[in-house]
């Protein structure tokens, strides 16, 4: 546990392994960059695995190696994150939609063919969604 870059680790949250800010983000910061092989989509239709992330219809990175950091940043219903793509469309950022401070875990919207396939079966483990649980 603990891995970490300068600006991210790797800590315990409450859906497993999660980012964590090692230092605080300004709104519109790039936190890190998300990163793994490049594959076709056929390919990536054939390797399957929940660490892909879709640039376009034609490229998805298989983000499943353990050297991408990024992979760590969890779903979440109410995100402090924004996953982006260059506008070269060959890399993809997670940066800030606000102000993150030291030791906040960092999060985003996984998207709505993710949430369908992965999360909605098993149930949202996101903060927002545990509260309202617990309700």
């Amino acid at each position: 546990m603990g891995s970490s870059n300068s600006s991210v680790e790797i800590k315990r949250s409450s859906a497993g392994l999660g980012l964590f800010a090692h230092k605080d983000f300004s709104k519109d910061d790039i936190i890190i960059e998300y990163t793994g092989d490049i594959l076709t989509s056929e390919e990536a239709d054939k390797r399957g695995g929940k660490y892909l992330f879709i640039l376009n219809k034609e490229t998805t990175i298989d983000g499943k190696g353990r050297e991408n950091i990024a992979r760590y940043a969890n779903h979440s219903c109410a995100p402090n994150a924004r996953a982006e793509v260059s506008d070269d469309g060959e890399h993809v950022f997670i940066m800030a939609r606000k102000k993150i401070l030291i030791g906040e875990e960092i999060t985003y919207n996984y998207g709505k063919e993710y949430w369908k396939e992965l999360i909605e079966p098993l149930g949202c483990k996101c903060e927002k969604c545990k509260k309202i649980k617990t309700l």
